[in-house]
């Protein structure tokens, strides 16, 4: 009788130590769950931050180009106003003597 009841003290206590010891190895892999989920989080978080700063960097960009597209745009549009205002009072010079010539001409003739 004392082996059998022996024998069952010894079946529970290794029961009982190899439980324990799964109990622990899931504890330990539930941690590193959650360790690599916080990783995962703070990465995540991060790459959130560099693409914010990116686009910051990519819209001052272009804001930039359009600046200088705008800026160049109006400095053709002042260059042409010019030249157009100096082929007007250029043709008007012509027409002007153009005319005196003509009228020149009609009052040598009288």
């Amino acid at each position: 009788m004392k082996r059998l009841f022996l024998g069952a003290i010894a079946l529970t206590l290794a029961v009982s130590v190899t439980s324990c010891r799964d109990t622990k190895k899931a504890e330990d892999a539930a941690n590193e769950a959650v360790e690599e989920v916080q990783e995962a989080a703070e990465e995540a978080k991060e790459a959130a931050t560099e693409a914010v700063e990116e686009v910051k960097e990519a819209a001052g960009e272009v804001v930039d180009s359009v600046k200088a597209a705008a800026g160049d745009a109006v400095d053709g549009a002042v260059d042409a106003a010019k030249e157009a205002a100096g082929d007007a009072v250029d043709a008007a010079k012509d027409a002007v003597k153009e005319g005196a010539d003509k009228a020149t001409d009609a009052l040598k003739k009288q």
